[in-house]
């Protein structure tokens, strides 16, 4: 996992429009807290306050630690009060007494994420949203090598099309996603499959060597550039700076039911001013039910039932992890500010 830097320096620019609440401590906080490996900023914010997203806002950077916008496994946090107001920081260890004879050890040098990020890799990395002429447009895989028809990491390929690069993806069409409530498109997700490098060119035909796979390369597969885009893990828990209003549009796997850490697609993004690292409360939808005086059907009110955090925003959708669902959410249920 490449380093997590906190952009805590520009918490100060937070959002106006939830400024003005208070981050509130959880009845049963702790004064201290010591990081353990598997934690996630999310886990941590939410053992000291009741609304995670809060945590940009009372994280005190001590400058006598060293690396204080990041936190590591081993670190131990402190609930401390300044000015009158809760605020958490790292403290220093130099008070440590070092005995003898003593276990020799290493440090650890990866910092906590985010969130789970192995919920979410493929999404960061390689899965991505692409209009369909682009995805047309792509070479795609003839056959495999000796005239096989499946073939994975280790083997050659063929393709024909133009050479998108030296180091290519391999990637089949998935889902088209839709505004559910205006039937606008949104985007085409193309799934990461494979990755390789192009050998050869003969004309117009590539011959490839896969060099990692996830599933089996197939027919008709298409060819991108591989971008080799960094896992984005540097976003804090933050509230959108507009309104939005929105639904869940998918869920990965296909599952009927949502629950923690699910990843899911909604309708809104980046020209709605979404970006990486806002939470959404989710709405699950009131039940349709008959009034037995007029005979009308009524929807009941929809009722707040989880938390998402946008992890990959695009123009017109985003892709989010469900961090807490306190029932089964399905798609189809609303998503808002928190």
């Amino acid at each position: 996992m490449r380093k997590l830097l906190y952009a805590l320096a520009a918490t100060t620019l937070l959002l106006t429009s939830w400024a003005h609440a208070a981050p509130e401590l959880r009845s049963d906080h702790p004064e201290r807290y010591t990081v353990v490996k598997g934690d996630t900023l999310w886990d941590i914010s939410a053992r000291f306050l009741n609304n995670p997203w809060y945590w940009p806002e009372i994280w005190h950077v001590n400058p006598q630690v060293a690396n204080p916008h990041l936190i590591y496994p081993g670190d131990r946090l402190a609930l401390v009060y300044i000015d009158g107001k809760p605020r958490i920081t790292k403290v220093a260890t130099s008070d440590v007494v070092r005995l003898s004879p003593q276990v020799r050890s290493e440090p650890i040098d990866t910092p906590i994420p985010a969130i789970p990020l192995d919920a979410i890799g493929s999404f960061l990395t390689d899965t991505r949203i692409v209009s369909p002429e682009e995805l047309n447009g792509a070479p795609y895989v003839l056959e495999g090598e000796d005239g096989r028809i499946i073939t994975g990491a280790g083997d050659r390929i063929y393709a024909r099309g133009e050479k998108p690069a030296n180091k290519v993806g391999v990637f089949r069409r998935s889902k088209e996603f839709r505004d559910p409530g205006t039937g606008e498109f949104l985007g085409l997700e193309a799934r990461s499959i494979a990755r390789g490098d192009v050998a050869r060119e003969n004309g117009d035909v590539l011959t490839v060597n896969l060099t990692s796979s996830n599933e089996e390369v197939r027919i008709g597969d298409r060819l991108l550039v591989s971008e080799d885009r960094r896992l984005t893990t540097s976003f804090v828990p933050s509230v959108p700076s507009e309104n939005v209003e929105g639904q869940m549009i998918s869920v990965d796997g296909g599952v009927s039911q949502i629950g923690q850490f699910d990843v899911v697609a909604i309708n809104r993004g980046t020209r709605e001013g979404l970006e990486a690292g806002n939470v959404m409360a989710v709405l699950k939808s009131g039940n349709l039910v008959r009034d037995p005086v007029t005979g009308e059907t009524i929807e009941l009110p929809s009722e707040r039932a989880g938390l998402l955090m946008v992890f990959q925003a695009y123009e017109k959708m985003s892709y989010g992890l469900v961090l807490q669902a306190s029932r089964a959410l399905a798609v189809g249920d609303k998503v808002t500010n928190p």
